[in-house]
């Protein structure tokens, strides 16, 4: 069993629903259908056998299953087991129309992973996603109101958000100093943090 809120939350899709929409590979566990390739994650791949596995992105450049936008998905109401949508949101233009259409399309009791920055650098790809928005603790509620229950989870704390921004933030060792300074300092429950896990049911 998985120990943080983001592995637990992959486990639970993977070995409960069937169906299940990458939006924007952000998952990264296929390097054939993906930009980027996150090696940590290795331990998602013999799930890949069990279900189906979708991969849905704006644009053809790095061979999706499916192109297609999330303010307008091309899939039928609730048709979707599950969707994950990790780091996306700040990237299009409207992330309530999004969530939208992410609820749409799930059925009901379906799960939906989201991942949402907070305090984080600017991030766009030139030619395939800009960079519009950061999202507090507030705007989450709103954006998910319509599900029937919403975890939210932080991701970093205080001062380890502060390192990661920082030039310091490329060296791991720091970065569990500080994680730790988090802890006993209690800065790992405070609202200045990198981002957001959002785990919701329809």
């Amino acid at each position: 069993m998985k120990d943080n809120f983001f592995d637990k939350k992959i486990e639970k899709i993977f070995t409960e629903k069937k169906d299940i929409l990458d939006i924007g590979g952000g998952l990264r566990i296929d390097k054939k259908r993906n930009n980027r390739y996150e090696a940590s994650r290795e331990w998602v791949l013999p799930y890949l056998e069990k279900v189906n596995y979708r991969i849905l992105d704006p644009v053809p450049d790095y061979n999706p299953d499916i192109v297609g936008d999330i303010h307008d998905m091309p899939m039928d109401d609730s048709s979707l087991d599950a969707i994950t949508c990790i780091a996306v949101l700040e990237h299009v233009e409207n992330p309530i129309l999004a969530v939208k259409e992410m609820y749409r399309t799930l059925k009901p009791g379906g799960y939906c992973l989201t991942y949402v920055p907070f305090l984080f650098y600017y991030h766009a790809q030139e030619g395939y996603y800009k960079d519009y928005w950061r999202f507090t603790k507030d705007i989450i509620p709103v954006l998910f109101k319509d599900f029937s229950s919403v975890e939210i989870e932080r991701v970093r704390g205080a001062f380890e958000t502060w390192i990661k921004l920082s030039p310091l933030g490329k060296f791991g060792f720091i970065n569990k100093v500080a994680k730790w300074v988090d802890k006993v300092s209690g800065k790992n429950k405070s609202n200045q943090v990198s981002a957001y896990t959002v785990f919701a049911v329809k």
